[in-house]
């Protein structure tokens, strides 16, 4: 599984332009000349029309730098929202102004620190004039105090639905989240009676969720490659360059050992990513396994290597002006999103019949 030579371009440009622009600031370039809001978005809505291999890309480079731009909350939860829903109108709307980078979109869906639409108890109960009006509470949604597009799922008596909430609207609380890793935005949303209306099937949010699951699992977990990678190289530089008895510590054989240890972890998270992308792009019946292999995986190998990131760099490691204890943040945090590993290896069992689901 290697990249095609449009991938290793994009790669190329977006770690050219991600040197020259941090943070935040990214995000409008990011969009603009490179058009990452929409890579995923067909060209019918205004994108380019690309899949899971591309934001796989996109996400590996994006975790190299730990870039806060909204790409994830928007550009794949979000969008792959609306096309999973199949809602022709609400796309036609909606998806244009997402991938221009006009707007952020954001999902509101996990409830009760978990990602299983069964755990879902927000209520929507239909008004007047096609409008619904939705109550509950939604945790750990991405980039969800600047959305300009908020997607909310919410239980109908017909069962688990999408709906489209005026983020600003009566009713809506939004407030951000103190989180352990500063460079992820959470925010917390609160419905009281809020207006929402309904994208896609009425009760058909339960298959839709359980699709952007496994696209959002693919696209961390490459995420998490990409932080991984560089948290090696960062611990190869610093043991080629500091000294201990007279030679650099990289030249121990037992600082030797551990650097190539992470180098396995790194490489073997990077084809878990890639075969999750792939089993996406080919529309792979299995894909839910290949994610949970893919989330597990790479979560336990960025908390590995970005644990041995702290440990070689020995007393700099945990200081704040060094790097490498937002790595060891962003590990963390990154391995609970979306569900633990050992949430997701009982995911995979119970897909392979291995255990009671």
């Amino acid at each position: 599984m290697k990249l095609t030579e449009e991938q290793r371009e994009l790669r190329s440009a977006l770690r050219s332009l991600l040197a020259r622009h941090e943070g935040a600031a990214a995000w409008g370039p990011l969009t603009e000349q490179i058009g990452v809001a929409g890579l995923a978005v067909p060209e019918e809505y205004g994108g380019a029309g690309c899949g899971a291999r591309e934001v796989n890309v996109v996400m590996e480079e994006l975790g190299r730098e730990l870039s806060p731009v909204p790409f994830l909350g928007s550009a794949v939860l979000a969008t792959q929202a609306l096309l999973a829903s199949g809602d022709g109108a609400a796309g036609a709307r909606l998806l244009p102004r997402l991938a221009a980078g006009e707007v952020v979109g954001a999902l509101a869906w996990a409830e009760r620190d978990s990602w299983d639409p069964a755990a879902i108890r927000a209520e929507a109960v239909p008004s007047s004039g096609g409008v619904w009006r939705l109550t509950g509470g939604k945790e750990y949604v991405l980039d969800g105090v600047e959305a300009g597009v908020l997607l909310v799922a919410a239980r109908t008596d017909a069962g688990i639905s999408l709906f489209e909430v005026v983020a600003d609207g009566p009713g809506t609380r939004r407030a951000a989240v103190v989180t352990m890793d500063t460079t992820r935005a959470l925010a917390r949303v609160e419905l009281d009676g809020s207006e929402g209306r309904l994208v896609g099937t009425e009760g058909d949010g339960g298959r839709v969720l359980a699709h952007v699951l496994d696209l959002a699992c693919a696209a961390l977990a490459a995420e998490q490659v990409g932080a991984a990678e560089r948290c090696l190289e960062m611990t190869v530089a610093y043991a080629k360059e500091r000294v201990q008895f007279g030679r650099p510590i990289g030249s121990f054989q037992a600082v030797k050992h551990r650097l190539a240890d992470a180098y396995v972890l790194v490489e073997s998270a990077r084809s878990a990513a890639l075969g999750a992308a792939f089993a996406a792009d080919a529309g792979a019946p299995d894909l839910a396994r290949h994610t949970a292999v893919a989330k597990s995986v790479c979560s336990e190998a960025f908390t590995a290597v970005a644990g041995e990131t702290i440990q070689l760099h020995g007393g700099i490691g945990i200081t704040w002006e060094h790097d490498a204890h937002r790595y060891f943040k962003r590990a963390h945090g990154a391995g609970m999103l979306f569900g633990s590993s050992a949430h997701h290896r009982r995911r995979l069992a119970a897909g392979l019949g291995l255990t009671a689901a």
